[in-house]
């Protein structure tokens, strides 16, 4: 079920919900909400905060049924933790858990007051924003047709309404969008590989141009790409019965002849390893290595759902890599689409193969005045920032700057590693341009700087999300990332356009 959101002021002790939420600092500080009420029903919050009952810790709930002297049936307390330390963070952690709390109960519709709680540096479209998306994130559930939700036989939240005025608008408007793409994402990297192939993805984007008035697609199928040279990209393909695609978005929001922006995301739909085979161990994670792909499709889904004034061009390289006797080995020489050879030194590092054709396709079918690539390219950049922060690179310090500040403000985060050319010299090949691995030291920079190598001239930079792109474990599910911060990386662009 999709979450309905709305917005409106609101009266605490007065409205008429089966669910008012709440929030109370650690130390028995209320907030304005809280306060009042507290003070409708006699102080039995303060009684509970005393009693240990209501410990206000970031996250924690506690919820009261039916309290005398508000309206509300239920009244849901949420911790923010300690007042002088609360965040944006924070602020997202409390949004989540609350609505995870929500989702637990027999409700359909809830009211929050959490957006009227004050975030230092952040306005109030800012925090409906967040709380939209939190919500909607906590509230998704996976929706394959081979494994059919049982019709719960209680009611579902399916309505969220935020406590805020008119500045609140906008931000409202802008997680309906940012969410409808982050779903889009979330549900083409959760599917088996057996259904999402290089087709799947290519007809999803097909789908949705078909119903969108300024989005055109274009599918590039294995013989037209041989004919235009993409011979790293098509090297990767060569031991799968599914054959490549090269799917291309076009979004003209912008004005005509204005040079669109790019993204460019890496879609393998399966990764064995190929030749160089995985390990059998958690394998079935690499279902996942589509996340880049899946990505910007997302953020190219919010960018048209939103109506940005901008010119969006979305290319994903749609591969699988598996093993077969026409599957491509360690030891050979690729000609790439610039006109780079490679020497293959390992079939697992197949991502940067795919994308250095793509990139080179982007920059020149669109010249665009930036280029941005997001995929799940190395481990090494799990070892190096975990699963919290994205790794980008870029050689262009206004732009990394610009993504910063993205994922700082819709708390999709990444962190700059260096791009130097110091690093150059570990992909030197004795029987090609370019080796496609610069050996166990700093992998995650090294796959960078080859891509460095076909992104010549442009305004680029790198995503690294294979820390972020998807949550580990069994029941692990895509994230969506980094959707957020693309989203708010382009809302910048025309905020400073506009300035």
């Amino acid at each position: 079920m999709t979450l309905q959101f709305s917005l409106g002021p609101v009266a605490p002790e007065t409205v008429d919900t089966p669910c008012l939420v709440v929030g109370v600092y650690e130390n028995g500080v209320f907030s304005s909400a809280a306060a009042r009420v507290d003070t409708a029903v006699q102080g039995a919050l303060k009684r509970q905060v005393e009693s240990g009952d209501i410990s206000g810790k970031a996250g924690s709930t506690n919820l009261l049924f039916a309290p005398e002297g508000v309206v509300a049936r239920r009244v849901l307390v949420v911790g923010l933790g300690g007042q002088k330390s609360f965040d944006g963070a924070r602020f997202q952690k409390v949004c989540i858990e609350a609505a995870r709390a929500l989702g637990r109960l027999p409700i359909e519709a809830a009211v929050s007051c959490l957006t009227e709680v004050d975030v230092p540096g952040r306005d109030a479209a800012w925090r409906v924003r967040i709380a939209a998306l939190a919500a909607d994130h906590a509230a998704y559930r996976y929706t394959a047709t081979f494994k059919p939700r049982e019709k719960s036989a209680q009611p579902e939240l399916g309505a969220l309404a935020f406590a805020g005025g008119d500045e609140g608008k906008a931000g409202l408007e802008q997680a309906a969008a940012i969410a409808e793409g982050v779903r889009f994402a979330r549900e083409l990297a959760n599917l088996p590989p057996n259904i999402c192939n290089p087709a799947y993805i290519a007809a999803q984007a097909q789908a949705f141009a078909e119903g969108q008035d300024k989005v055109a697609c274009r599918v590039l199928d294995h013989v037209e790409m041989e004919n235009l040279g993409f011979g790293s990209l098509l090297a990767v393909g060569r031991g799968s019965a599914n054959k490549p695609k090269l799917v291309v978005l076009e979004y003209k929001g912008g004005a005509d002849g204005d040079k669109p922006y790019a993204f460019v995301g890496k879609g393998i739909t399966f990764d064995t390893g190929g030749i160089s085979l995985k390990p059998g161990a958690g394998m079935e994670e690499m279902k996942y290595d589509m996340g880049g792909a899946a990505g910007v499709l997302g953020a190219f889904v919010a960018t048209v759902k939103m109506g940005l004034p901008v010119n969006l061009a979305c290319v994903v390289p749609a591969v699988e890599n598996m093993p077969d006797g026409d599957a491509y080995r360690p030891s050979d020489v690729l000609t790439s689409l610039s006109g780079l050879t490679i020497e293959v030194l390992n079939t697992d590092a197949e991502g940067r193969l795919i994308l250095c054709d793509a990139l080179t396709y982007t920059a020149q079918t669109f010249q665009p005045k930036v280029l941005i690539d997001a995929a799940t390219l190395t481990g090494a950049c799990v070892v190096a920032l975990g699963k919290h922060a994205s790794g980008l690179m870029s050689k262009h310090d206004d732009l990394a700057a610009e993504l910063l500040a993205a994922g700082e403000a819709s708390l999709d985060r990444a962190w700059r590693l260096p791009l130097w050319d110091d690093y150059q010299v570990q992909l030197d090949s004795g029987f090609a341009d370019v080796a496609n691995i610069g050996g166990k030291n700093a992998g995650a920079i090294t796959a960078g700087c080859f891509l460095a190598r076909f992104t010549e001239g442009q305004r680029w930079a790198h995503l690294d999300i294979a820390g972020t792109a998807w949550d580990e474990g069994r029941k692990g599910m895509a994230t969506g990332r980094p959707v957020p911060l693309l989203a708010q990386w382009l809302l910048d662009r025309v905020s400073d356009a506009g300035a």
